[in-house]
C-alpha cells in the first residue's frame, strides 16, 4: 500500500530563484468526504487519478494511490467532477536531502502560496529555509480539496 507523510507551510518570502522545475497544474475532484478524496490532476502534459485517505489517527501519514491516465481522458472526466477547479503553478525547490513542492495558486485562490514536503516518517528532520512561514499541516483551510469551494 502506498503512503505519504506530508507537512505543509505558508511561504513568507521569495523562493522562485531556487526552483529547479516549474509545473502547470489543473486539478478537480470526483469525491471529497470525511474518509477520502479522489482527485484528477493534469500536470503539464501528464494526467493522474489519485485516491487519498484521511491521515491515520495521531499521524501525518495517509494512504495514497496514484495512477497515470491519458490526458484526454482526464479532460473528459473533469466535466463530471465536483464544481470548482484548482489552477496552480508548482515549483520544485531542493532543500537539504528533501525537495519542497511550492504551489502558487491562481484565479480564485490568487495570492495563496503553500509549500509541502514529503517525509519518510512524522518527525523526520528537515532543513527549514528562511522563506518557509507558518506551518499549516492539518489545517483544513489549506487542504486543496477545500480550496475548490
Amino acid at each position: 500500500m502506498a503512503t505519504e507523510t506530508e507537512r505543509k507551510f505558508l511561504v513568507k518570502s521569495e523562493f522562485r530563484h531556487l526552483s529547479v522545475r516549474e509545473i502547470k497544474i489543473i486539478q478537480s475532484y470526483l469525491t471529497i468526504d470525511a474518509e477520502k478524496t479522489i482527485r484528477l490532476r493534469i500536470a503539464d502534459n501528464r494526467a493522474f487519478l489519485t485516491v487519498k485517505s484521511r491521515p491515520r489517527k495521531n499521524s501525518l501519514t495517509r494512504n495514497e494511490w496514484e495512477v497515470q491516465i491519458p490526458v484526454n481522458d482526464a479532460k473528459e472526466m473533469m466535466n463530471i467532477c465536483l464544481p470548482g477547479r484548482i489552477i496552480k503553478t508548482r515549483y520544485l525547490v531542493p532543500s537539504g536531502k528533501h525537495t519542497f513542492e511550492i504551489d502558487v495558486f491562481h484565479e480564485k485562490n490568487e495570492g495563496l502560496v503553500v509549500a509541502e514536503i514529503e517525509l519518510a516518517y512524522d518527525d523526520e528532520y528537515f532543513d527549514k529555509p528562511e522563506w518557509l512561514g507558518e506551518e499549516v499541516t492539518g489545517n483544513p483551510r489549506y487542504y486543496n480539496a477545500n480550496l475548490i469551494k
